[in-house]
């Protein structure tokens, strides 16, 4: 595949018009192809830094925040990467509830206003929708052969749907500890699915596919996770639809179940811009919510390590259970003047069964942000700045037993093997 890939049947309105590291913002790159392995001049052995996508802000056209909220993320494409012409799913839209119960339970406080993000109404039923909608697009822009992905659930489901809209072959390195729903899920859109059980070998296998056969990474290539730059673009989104939800006003405080924190800064990102472009006057804080067993960016904030790395104690909640923290995070964070707070197994179980028994079934681990809400009440003795969101990422079906896929040793040769013979690709 040609490095020097443009945005051939891309949308044109796209106002991007690069790309950037996020350690250093005065380094700049061309918006194409997308930097999938981070910032190249920043990034060393010991600690790696994404890349953001930058834009023309002052060409933003007026009435762009005037709403209504449309199915589909293309009415914002000014602030986005090109999308790919025939790729939407409908993705975004999700519902704002009302969630009075929520605030009761948590304690945050008499007459605060509690809100609960709905993402599990997407496509796929995860906020990764939005993230595939960019980085499918991004594939096609580059004129990829196929998509691969490492991802043990909501990701690769997201990347399968949309690689299938777009007419992509897709491969996605999964763990053996996947979902029998979520494999099932996958397979459905007649994608390629091998299990490797060593995360290091997946994003070995990743990056050889890439080189081997031209198919674009669309996840984090990068020891300490820098992911697709693409990716928090589409996150943008859930800030933009939560300033129309919410008659045009900013939450004072953003609950996000976070792992490698992708969406944590897509959401701050875009609340960020909202601000610059004189659309808010203010922005709220972010808090990153994870499993207490793990909780990378708790420790970073509690250690002298920039980024530091923690032990993969045991945790249900598999979809964000982050062992390293990352830049996108610390960044949100601290820009914001957020915070990171650990939330049991326990609690999230708690927040879960009280989302369900009204009518918002979550994933295990997309109850983490409603969980952390009750964490960081309890810390500021219910002082929190409201509106108070939380987001809810995935629906609960996706919890559930393992299903036998074909398991490889994470050689090339073995994957290469099981591709021809499983799936009939790489002849």
């Amino acid at each position: 595949m040609d490095g020097s890939a443009t945005s051939a049947g891309t949308d044109d309105e796209s106002l991007a018009t690069g790309q950037r590291s996020l350690k250093d913002r005065s380094i700049e790159y061309p918006l194409w192809p997308p930097q999938t392995g981070g910032c190249p001049e920043t990034s060393d052995e010991a600690v790696q830094y994404p890349v953001e996508v930058t834009y023309e802000y002052e060409a933003v056209p007026d009435g762009l925040f005037e709403g209504p909220i449309e199915h589909g993320i293309d009415q914002w494409q000014p602030l986005l990467p090109p999308l790919a012409e025939g790729t939407s799913l409908g993705e975004g839209n999700t519902p704002l509830l009302a969630a009075p119960d929520v605030a009761d339970w948590a304690g945050a406080g008499a007459g605060t206003e509690v809100y609960v993000k709905d993402e599990s109404r997407n496509p796929t039923w995860s906020q990764k929708d939005r993230l595939a909608r960019l980085t499918v697009s991004a594939s096609v822009g580059v004129d990829a052969p196929g998509i691969v992905v490492s991802s043990s659930g909501n990701h690769g489901a997201a990347t399968a749907a949309y690689g299938a809209r777009a007419g992509l072959s897709v491969v996605v390195f999964t763990s053996p500890d996947t979902p029998a729903a979520v494999q099932q899920f996958v397979g459905a859109y007649d994608t390629a699915i091998l299990q490797i059980p060593d995360w290091h070998a997946r994003q070995e296998a990743v990056d050889r596919l890439a080189a081997t056969a031209g198919y674009h990474p669309v996840s984090s290539r990068t020891a300490v996770p820098t992911g697709h730059p693409w990716g928090p673009e589409g996150y943008k989104t859930i800030a933009y639809e939560l300033f129309l939800q919410l008659d045009r006003r900013v939450p004072g405080t953003v609950f996000v179940p976070t792992a490698h924190a992708e969406v944590l800064y897509g959401v701050w990102k875009g609340f960020r811009e909202l601000e610059s472009l004189g659309v808010t006057a203010e922005t709220p804080r972010m808090i990153a919510c994870e499993p207490a067993a793990r909780a990378p960016h708790v420790a970073a904030l509690e250690s002298e390590a920039a980024l530091p790395s923690v032990a993969p104690g045991d945790t249900d909640a598999h979809s964000i259970q982050a062992t390293q923290a990352t830049y996108h995070g610390v960044t949100a964070i601290d820009e914001s003047d957020g915070d990171a707070t650990g939330v049991t197994d326990d609690a999230i179980a708690e927040a879960q069964a009280l989302l369900a028994a009204r009518g918002c079934w979550q994933e295990f681990s997309g109850a983490a942000g409603v969980a952390g809400l009750r964490e960081a009440a309890a810390d500021f003795d219910g002082s929190l700045d409201g509106p108070i969101v939380c987001l809810a990422t995935s629906s609960g079906f996706k919890d559930g037993e393992t299903l036998d896929a074909p398991t490889v040793d994470g050689s090339w040769e073995s994957i290469r093997n099981a591709l021809r013979t499983e799936y009939g690709l790489l002849e």
